[in-house]
């Protein structure tokens, strides 16, 4: 069962400010392997899903933005930099399932609206691995009540982000 009340992390990553999430998931480390790695699998769940193979040295245009992927151990590891800010998804088998821990170093990123965003999308990846389907509309409801926790949490102005909320999100979000 995923972790589903257990917030992101502000750290300092190789000297630079990021975001680093753990879940706990009921399911095999292959299978979570699956829905990080293969592009079809992951657009269910994350924002701008690479269309890769993925592999070390791969470069992939997401859009506008140069996605390079700069490590890949099958099951345990697969990293990337996009627009120079490295990303990871890393798996460790546990009792029962696996551990993923996604890590986005954010440079001056608004750490609290980053937080939110990458919360969300992680909501919807243990219904995805369940079989079921999560829409980006549902998992961003609460994006209100999780932006204001993460200001608080991380000690930062949430006008900001309500301000980007108000202009970018539908009403009645949160």
């Amino acid at each position: 069962m995923t972790d589903t009340v257990a917030y992101g992390t502000l750290e300092t990553i190789d000297g630079r400010p990021g975001l680093r999430f753990v879940r706990s998931l009921a399911y095999p480390i292959e299978r979570v392997w699956q829905a990080v790695s293969v592009p079809a699998e992951l657009e269910r769940f994350f924002p701008a899903a690479a269309d890769w193979t993925p592999a070390t040295g791969e470069t992939v245009d997401c859009g506008g933005a140069s996605l390079e992927v700069t490590e890949v151990d099958v099951p345990h590891r697969l990293a990337w930099t996009i627009a120079g800010q490295p990303q990871s998804f890393e798996l460790i088998s546990t009792e029962g399932g696996c551990r993923l821990i996604f890590t986005h170093v954010i440079d001056d990123l608004p750490a609290a609206q980053t937080a939110t965003g990458w919360q969300i999308y992680l909501s919807r990846l243990e219904p995805h691995l369940a079989g079921e389907y999560l829409s980006d509309e549902e998992a961003h409801k609460p994006w209100t009540d999780i932006h204001e926790r993460y200001a608080e949490r991380f000690g930062i102005d949430p006008e900001p982000g309500r301000r980007w909320a108000a202009e970018n999100l539908p009403a009645g979000r949160g």
